[in-house]
């Protein structure tokens, strides 16, 4: 369990969901790990203490994820307080769910500033920063493989765009022996979609195991490929969705 010992991690929208049972659980597997947030500075606290009561450091940093330049600013300053970065999450993102009809221009903008370009932009910030042998994991969903259900148009392309950008990481970071993957999680539990809302059963319906996942099984798979037994792992996904798209 202590296989992250002396690395050190951001996690973007680290304050609540994925993100936050990210954190954890780098930090139970030795790391240091700073996240970053938007107006959710008491849970970002919460989860600093969380991680400091496992004995490693942790650091919160409010970051406007639609903001390209603040999320640049975000990642040095915690490369700056870390000392360092092995690991980057880039976990923000929002959802915009709904006919496309319907959706605005507005909306597309939005999705794609944060579930794109922010994705982007902190990937840019971090490269320099990351040591050799580091690691970059990207939040996706199955959506971008299996659109089971109308009105995922939007979502299911901005997460879809983040695969083509992995594996060219993964191309371009090689040589410096640093992977890029992106971990595809299927219905979870989380406040943005909780498991008994109003949407879920037309959702479970679709997941073999009948259920929705749990954030934690979710960080487990991205605690295993910052880890030293996916060195190999790169340019690839990684499918956390209960039979979702099988």
């Amino acid at each position: 369990m202590n296989e992250l010992v002396g690395k050190k991690a951001l996690v973007t929208g680290g304050s609540r969901g994925i993100g936050a049972a990210t954190a954890i659980a780098l930090a139970a597997s030795g790391a240091d790990v700073a996240v970053t947030y938007h107006r959710s500075a008491d849970a970002a606290a919460e989860v600093v203490k969380k991680i400091e009561d496992l004995g490693r450091r942790g650091f919160a940093f409010e970051v406007d994820a639609a903001d390209a330049v603040a999320v640049a600013d975000g990642v040095q300053r915690a490369a700056d307080q870390l000392g360092g970065l092995d690991i980057l999450v880039n976990n923000a993102g929002v959802g915009a769910v709904g006919p496309i009809t319907d959706l605005t221009l507005a909306d597309v903008d939005h999705v794609l500033a944060v579930n794109v370009r922010g994705v982007y932009a902190a990937t840019q910030a971090a490269v320099p920063r990351l040591s050799d042998g580091g690691r970059v994991i990207h939040l996706g969903s199955c959506v971008a493989a299996r659109t089971a259900l109308p009105g995922m148009t939007l979502y299911g392309m901005s997460k879809a765009a983040l695969v083509g950008l992995s594996k060219g990481l993964a191309r371009e970071l090689g040589p410096r022996g640093i992977t890029s993957n992106v971990v595809q999680p299927g219905p979870i539990d989380t406040d943005m979609n909780p498991a008994d809302g109003p949407f879920a059963e037309p959702q479970a319906a679709f997941v073999a195991l009948e259920r929705f996942g749990t954030t934690a099984e979710v960080a487990a798979a991205i605690t295993y490929l910052a880890g030293p037994h996916a060195a190999y792992v790169s340019g690839a996904e990684l499918t956390i969705d209960g039979g979702y798209a099988a």
